[in-house]
């Protein structure tokens, strides 16, 4: 098996896991920071118990803990544009992570724009604006979300770079630690631009504490360790687009577990079926190089 088959295997594993991060996230009563900090936490501990503290230069863990803030800051908004809307548009505003990539990566690596990759992110955000049309009452989760795939963006480009010459479970577990740390002093300023209408900072108990364990397990390790091998082995732009497919198979779900299929018309599904294009498209093109 060839490295990108590989690599194209581990990437449709995570993203196939990824699509119930956003079930996870209704399905969990507690505050969105609630959710990034104990999500973290579990991570982090499970990581130590099997993996232990690897050693790795002292610039390198630098590097991973500001791509575990960075992730941290996206996972908040993620989830917080889940509760201001619902799981659907949450998850759907994760597609335009494909137009981001095209702009920020060339500018991070230095290197060539690519018209074609930002044609294919074009044919995203028209499918992501034609299910944005169909109600205005989500505007304001529209927004939040549009922000964290932005930083979302912006982690795996940096992950792609920080990763180099590290094992994928060490690097997340420096990035799980370092953003753990950060995540908690991030809290008390989004609060202040966000404030919560329930408790925060409370012990998960009951059916949250073995939801917040399974999403740790399931949708943090197992998924993260995926994507990052993948980065080893496909481009930052191709991991991010084909992550388009996340919103399908969390809305299907969502559909099923929530009955959200309700709430949609003949536009939601005229966007994902350009979502869907333009992931197809992108993949055809890697997979004939």
């Amino acid at each position: 098996m060839t490295e990108t088959r590989k690599g194209f295997i581990q990437l449709h594993l995570s993203v196939l896991l990824a699509g119930f991060t956003g079930l996870f996230g209704r399905l969990i009563t507690l505050n969105e920071v609630d959710i990034v900090w104990y999500r973290m936490l579990f991570t982090s501990l499970i990581l130590i118990v099997f993996v232990g503290l690897p050693r790795v230069s002292w610039r390198k863990f630098v590097q991973l803990c500001g791509c575990g803030a960075l992730l941290g800051l996206h996972w908040i908004l993620f989830y917080g544009s889940i509760k201001a809307s619902n799981v659907s548009i949450g998850v759907i505003c994760f597609s335009l992570i494909g137009f981001f990539t095209a702009i920020f990566e060339p500018i991070i690596f230095k290197k060539r724009f690519s018209g074609l990759e930002f044609l294919f992110s074009l044919i995203t955000v028209i499918g992501v604006l034609c299910i944005f049309s169909f109600d205005a009452r989500y505007r304001y989760g529209i927004m939040i979300g549009v922000v964290s795939t932005a930083v979302c963006a912006l982690y795996s480009i940096c992950n792609k770079k920080a990763s180099v010459g590290v094992r994928s479970r060490t690097v997340l577990l420096y990035q799980m630690m370092g953003g753990l740390a950060i995540v908690t002093l991030i809290i008390p300023v989004y609060l202040w631009f966000f404030p919560s209408e329930q408790p925060v900072l409370v012990i998960p108990e009951g059916m949250n504490l073995w939801l917040m364990l399974c999403h740790a397990l399931f949708c943090t390790v197992g998924m993260y360790l995926l994507q990052i091998q993948a980065l080893k082995r496909l481009s930052a732009f191709t991991v991010n687009l084909t992550y388009n497919l996340e919103p399908c198979y969390t809305i299907i779900l969502a559909f099923l577990i929530f009955g959200e299929g309700r709430e949609i018309n003949f536009s939601f599904y005229v966007g994902i079926s350009l979502i869907l294009l333009s992931v197809l498209l992108q993949s055809m093109r890697v997979w004939k190089k």
